[in-house]
């Protein structure tokens, strides 16, 4: 599976062209420090956290992302494209099965590893269109995995019901 997403807003491109050299710096810190913020305490994390820990102003988080939603898709997009790649790893095995295990695999590590990351992937962003675009195709690639396993007899077609009775 292969993204046609075009960057569509200026934390979709990485780096940005014709930053001043400070500039750049500037937006390379808070890209890493956001990254160590969202990975250990999720999304909830401020934008003043963020700029704090990146040791620059509010007004200098500000011009490089307008947005929260800027930054997260900035933040975010090298480990939405290996989500992307592990479907794709996972739909490229010949066996239905063991594409599925592989991918719950990937994506669960992933998860573990950041939990800014398992936030996003519950989440949309309509505004990150490119970000948005990824998950989604990345998304169609799980359910074509289900679809699979199923066929293949590894997966049940339905769910039982289940009738509860109350204690």
């Amino acid at each position: 599976m292969t993204s046609t997403a075009e960057p569509d807003s200026p934390a979709d491109r990485q780096p940005e062209p014709g930053l001043r050299a400070d500039a750049e710096r500037n937006r390379e810190r808070i890209l890493a420090a956001a990254r160590r913020l969202y990975a250990g305490h999720g999304l909830g994390v401020s934008m003043a956290c963020i700029a704090r820990e990146a040791g620059v102003g509010k007004a200098t988080l500000s011009r490089r992302f307008t947005t929260r939603e800027e930054l997260i898709s900035a933040v975010f997009a090298d480990r939405m494209d290996a989500y992307a790649a592990a479907v794709a790893v996972a739909l490229a095995d010949p066996h239905p099965w063991h594409g599925f295990v592989g991918y719950v695999e990937a994506v669960c590590a992933m998860q573990s590893a950041d939990r800014g990351f398992a936030e996003v992937l519950a989440m949309t962003f309509p505004a990150a269109k490119a970000l948005e675009a990824r998950r989604i195709e990345a998304y169609s690639g799980f359910l074509e995995l289900i679809a699979r396993a199923k066929a293949g007899g590894h997966l049940r077609a339905t769910s039982p019901t289940r009738t509860w009775s109350s204690c």
